[in-house]
């Protein structure tokens, strides 16, 4: 259960963060529970991450902010392990490092600028360049299938949806133009049959005339 002090200021916080939001971030609490906040990181158009959206989560102890949360990712990314506690310097792995001053916002960012690093921690992974962007392809889909993350970030479900009218329109055009080309190609071997059978019954006929003439 929250303390005063941890309630007082998370609200402060949320306040703030919708007033002043930063760049490639959002984070939401969950209304049952002030400690528990959902975070979201939009990947940078010039990292491997570009399009991908980051679902994770802050949990926040009691005592906030004299001590730090603890911080989880879920979604699939290839920089961190899924749904393991993060070893950061803002994290509760090290409580000697906190400073009561950092905020939400300053938790968000410090983790996201660790994301586009290479440095390894306990929970980090490495992976290729190429498996990071093709992570980042599925990630708003998979986030969607998340009942938390649409109840609480439903413009991004909205995203989400159109990506798929889109995919399954590009992929009702691709289909018809499979078939447009088979049916095509099915015309064009038509077409040379009846051309060869044309050509023979030329011939039969052009034969039979040189013979009445001999």
């Amino acid at each position: 259960m929250a303390s005063k002090m941890a309630t007082s200021r998370l609200r402060q916080e949320y306040m703030r963060i919708h007033k002043s939001p930063v760049d490639h971030i959002r984070a939401e609490p969950l209304e049952s529970n002030i400690l528990e906040w959902h975070y979201v990181i939009e990947g940078t158009s010039d990292s491997a991450f570009a399009g991908g959206y980051y679902h994770g989560i802050l949990r926040f102890p009691p005592e906030y902010p004299l001590k730090p949360p603890s911080i989880l990712m879920y979604t699939p990314n290839g920089r961190f392990k899924t749904n393991r506690r993060l070893c950061l310097s803002m994290s509760d792995f090290h409580p000697e490092s906190w400073n009561p001053m950092w905020s939400v916002s300053t938790i968000l960012t410090g983790l996201f600028s660790f994301m586009l690093d290479t440095a390894p921690t306990l929970g980090s992974i490495e992976t290729s360049a190429a498996r990071k962007r093709a992570l980042a392809a599925e990630s708003l889909s998979y986030n969607c299938k998340n009942e938390i993350f649409r109840e609480l970030f439903p413009d991004l479900v909205e995203v989400c949806e159109k990506q798929k009218e889109e995919a399954e329109k590009n992929g009702s055009l691709a289909a018809t133009a499979t078939s447009s080309a088979a049916s095509h190609g099915q015309n064009l071997e038509a077409q040379e049959r009846n051309l060869a059978a044309i050509v023979v019954i030329i011939a039969v006929a052009v034969g039979s005339v040189l013979l009445l003439y001999r």
